[in-house]
């Protein structure tokens, strides 16, 4: 016998159907997106420090991180692809910042849910 188990196989057929219903209706492949696209630390860090700051610079980032632009560009473009964060051109400047509000969310949770882990 297995604590972390239940003793016998019984199931409530109607939460189950709920649930089935619901996850038919998500869009996992983009939700799994996010979360691969975070599940490194170094990324983690970048996306952290654009919820702090509006908006950073590839040279800020690349700073932020203590890596080169090239690592940081990489980091970015990484996000990017995954719909984590978005960036605009301003003359010779890229400046990136989150997607959106949503994002940002995630990360403050991830935070308080780390930080309350800790104690």
């Amino acid at each position: 016998m297995v604590a972390d188990r239940c003793d016998i196989y019984q199931f409530d057929k109607n939460k189950v159907e709920h649930s089935q219903t619901a996850l038919a209706q998500i869009p996992a492949e983009g939700m799994v997106a996010i979360f691969k696209a975070l599940a490194d630390a170094t990324r983690m860090k970048v996306a952290y420090a654009l919820s702090i700051e509006a908006e950073l610079c590839v040279c800020d980032v690349a700073n932020i991180i203590g890596a080169s632009t090239a690592t940081a560009s990489h980091h970015l473009r990484y996000l990017l692809k995954r719909q984590v964060v978005k960036f605009r051109r301003d003359g010779k400047m890229v400046y990136y910042s989150l997607k959106d509000e949503h994002v940002k969310q995630l990360l403050e949770i991830a935070y308080l849910h780390a930080k309350e882990e800790q104690r």
